[in-house]
């Protein structure tokens, strides 16, 4: 099935992100963490595909076995900065064999300890996600985009262009990065329509339980935070137990506020915490239930 589907259905969507191993020693460990957070059933989950410019192996692994163990579509993150188009086709060779019909297309970020070389294949994931149509034009391919906009862009109005680039060439529906002010996600949504974007904008929510998470979260999503997120991490952030409580309770009223305005789907950024995403998932239950 594809994630276009579910997310277009008439009821709310709650899908899961969880992240592959970056090592093979540590692969089964992060296997179980993963299948932990599946057996909440999500609509759909997503396996990243490394963060600050790594790349993954075990992506398409994880993917898969969590597809064809759990009978739900899984989304596969690709990146394309410093990659090959021969290294791209053989990800979305092994991505096709695996019975993976779904691709969240990225350009990624600059591995570390390398600088940036003009004469790379890919630039931008506009030109990933023509790769992607091309080889196969049936394959479901989803983007990504900045509410407050993308770290590296002059403005949000350029921001905003290179996301219509992406979806001219082919990408159905985009997942914001991570916010912590729904007023924020509204205004992009008016400016994204009114830039003649169309395709569904699927909110991306992040709880943060840990005060340790604050500073790596804000420097890589470039969100801004509202003064009841600082008054929440300055009171409990101290606290393990109160502050895994008081953020698990502030990305579940972020959820119900985004539902009650009309949001129809949203993507909650486990980290492979099945306890939060299952706590969140218990909050909405009867709001899940009703749609």
């Amino acid at each position: 099935m594809k994630v276009i589907d579910i997310i277009k259905a008439d009821k709310l969507s709650l899908s899961f992100e969880v992240f592959p191993p970056k090592t093979a020693d540590k692969f089964e460990t992060i296997k179980t963490a993963t299948e932990k957070v599946a057996e909440l059933k999500p609509d759909f989950m997503s396996v990243t595909y490394g963060a600050g410019g790594g790349t993954s192996e075990f992506t398409v692994k994880i993917a898969s076995d969590i597809q064809k163990k759990y009978g739900f579509p899984v989304l596969a993150h690709l990146s394309c900065i410093s990659s090959t188009k021969e290294g791209v086709k053989q990800q979305l060779n092994a991505i096709k064999t695996a019975g993976i019909q779904n691709i969240l297309a990225l350009r990624g970020d600059i591995p570390q300890g390398i600088e940036y070389d003009a004469t790379w294949d890919y630039h931008y994931a506009s030109e990933l996600v023509e790769e992607i149509k091309e080889f196969d034009p049936t394959f479901c391919v989803g983007g990504a985009c900045y509410p407050e906009c993308h770290v590296e862009s002059k403005s949000q109005r350029e921001d905003i262009l290179n996301m219509k680039k992406k979806v001219d060439a082919g990408c159905e529906f985009l997942t914001t990065q991570m916010f912590f002010d729904n007023n924020a996600y509204w205004n992009f949504l008016y400016k994204v329509r009114d830039a003649g974007i169309n395709v569904p904008i699927v909110a991306g929510i992040m709880p943060i339980t840990n005060v340790r998470q604050v500073d790596r979260v804000l420097k890589l999503s470039g969100a801004q935070v509202p003064l009841k997120f600082k008054y929440m991490v300055d009171k409990f952030g101290q606290h393990p137990e109160a502050m895994k409580q008081a953020g698990i309770i502030y990305a579940t009223e972020q959820i119900i506020d985004l539902v009650a305005n009309g949001a129809t789907a949203v993507h909650l950024y486990t980290m492979n915490n099945a306890e939060v995403a299952e706590s969140i998932k218990n909050n909405l239950k009867g709001i899940l239930d009703i749609q």
